[in-house]
């Protein structure tokens, strides 16, 4: 059976004029739309081989949709459909009266399929649709870049084309609908044989920190995983960390371990962003880098760490507010082009709705960005790491420690997150609370208390809590790392550890 694909080349200008290109039909195979129908007719069971995918909309006669739907509505009522109760149909309407009535049911009934190649017979007429969509995408590509207003520069047609495919691509997507449990037994058991070869310890992404990656079994995949906190908390700091950890583990092992990563940076530039990762790395302070007061001892030390990080699989997107669509164009792009593995973004704050948003508040903002964080990790399968500020509140109360209910601007980053964290720094809110003499304070009263801010001060030195306040699949907690502001680095902070294992 010939698919209608005609191979007459097409003649344009050199300005790339194309209205005087030589005819080609679209293509389009209409012996299968007619053997597909003709399959429902002689047995309605054909019709759900295609059900999940194939609308009236997707048949090139327009008239063969029409009788597609017909179909549709009396097999879904419970019906029989046949040549004999779509009679009527016919005899009423007619579009489809001019393509030979009653008669052209008889024929159709005649070009009939089996059931068991229904389902292919629809995915070639759904096929043959997307690549009638695909010329129809190209044209209308061709006139925007010709027509396109002044404002709309080439970078925001491409962003809204790779937009277009995507959904086209989507469209395209046959898989759906239910799945046998058996296969998702499957599925469960493979996430627990891969944990099993870890020993037990993880199941997804590794953070690189011992015991964050024992309380959350590493980060998983199709998870919204926030991580929250009030400014200089380190946020930036732990989500590099992690970026790194992660995307070194993928370039040092043979094992699938680890993430290729895409850093979405709304705040910082992606040379701050590598300077940090650089300092970390390096023990070489990044401040006194960007200052130019290194020693040359300290700069061949830089040059050499930078050469051993040149391939680790990290790919930073610095645009300033993006929208939840555009960061979704970029990811789906790179998850295409270096198979992605996890997304960063700092900070959800920063995010822009996107022209199309219709609302009026910046609460309903915020929900609808994590909601389309949320969509995206399901879509990509792979864990999405967005930074939150905490509200003002946290300041405001003697303990500092944060909660849910801090979350700013929106009660939805908790209800859409797998999981929430937070990051907290006992020291940097103490070291701005040094306490002085007051004026009727008696001087053994106040070194007395002196010495307990003292105590406290030593205790929280150098010394970070994550909080895992909400973890959909598993335990909150508590997890205590180790902090070094120099370098702006993480790490683990226990003695109970083998530091050889």
């Amino acid at each position: 059976m010939a698919t209608a694909l005609t191979s007459t080349p097409t003649v344009a200008s050199s300005n790339g004029d194309i209205s005087g290109s030589v005819f080609r039909s679209q293509p389009h195979n209409i012996e299968a739309e007619k053997a597909l129908l003709g399959a429902i007719f002689i047995d309605n069971r054909a019709y759900e081989k295609v059900t999940d995918f194939l609308r009236p909309q997707h048949f090139f006669v327009a008239q063969n949709g029409r009788i597609f739907e017909a179909c549709a509505h009396l097999i879904e009522r419970g019906q029989i459909a046949d040549p004999v109760t779509l009679k009527a149909l016919f005899e009423q309407d007619e579009d489809l009266v001019d393509i030979g009535g009653p008669a052209y049911l008889a024929d159709l009934a005649a070009s009939a399929a089996t059931v068991i190649n229904a389902g292919e017979y629809g995915r070639l007429v759904h096929d043959l649709y997307l690549k009638r969509q695909l010329i129809a995408l190209g044209q209308d590509v061709v006139n925007e870049a010709f027509g396109a207003e002044v404002e709309e520069t080439a970078d925001e047609q491409i962003e809204k084309t790779e937009q277009r495919l995507f959904e086209l691509a989507a469209t395209g997507e046959l898989e759906g609908g239910f799945r046998p449990f058996k296969d998702t037994l499957l599925d469960a058991i493979d996430m627990a044989q891969a944990a099993h070869k870890r020993e037990g310890r993880l199941s997804g992404v590794p953070t690189g920190l011992r015991d964050l990656d024992t309380l959350l079994g590493g980060l998983h995949r199709s998870d919204l995983v926030i991580l929250a906190g009030r400014p200089s908390m380190g946020k930036t700091a732990l989500a590099t960390n992690i970026a790194f950890n992660a995307a070194y583990t993928r370039r040092s092992t043979t094992a699938d371990d680890g993430a290729v990563v895409g850093f979405f940076s709304l705040e910082m530039s992606a040379e701050q962003l590598a300077s940090r990762i650089i300092s970390e790395q390096t023990n070489i302070s990044s401040d006194r880098m960007r200052k130019g007061e290194l020693t040359n001892d300290e700069f061949n030390r830089l040059a050499v760490g930078s050469q051993e990080l040149y391939a680790i699989p990290i790919f930073i997107d610095d645009s300033p507010a993006l929208s939840v669509a555009q960061l979704r164009t970029r990811a789906r792009r790179l998850k295409r082009t270096e198979k992605l593995g996890l997304i960063v973004v700092d900070y959800l704050q920063l995010m822009s709705p996107g022209p199309g948003s219709r609302n009026d508040s910046r609460v309903q903002e915020i929900s609808e960005i994590t909601r389309g964080l949320k969509t995206l990790a399901k879509e990509l399968d792979v864990p999405v790491l967005a930074l939150s500020q905490l509200s003002r509140a946290v300041e405001q109360r003697d303990n500092k420690r944060p909660q849910l209910a801090d979350l700013r601007d929106s009660g939805t980053i908790e209800q859409d997150a797998d999981v929430v964290m937070f990051i907290f720094r006992e020291e940097y809110y103490l070291e701005r609370d040094q306490p002085s003499q007051r004026v009727d304070e008696k001087e053994d009263h106040f070194h007395e208390r002196y010495g307990r801010w003292e105590l406290r001060r030593d205790a929280a030195k150098n010394k970070a809590d994550v909080i895992v306040a909400k973890q959909r699949h598993g335990p909150t907690g508590n997890v205590s790392l180790f902090f070094e502001g120099a370098f702006t680095r993480f790490g683990d902070l226990d003695t109970h550890h083998d530091p050889e294992a």
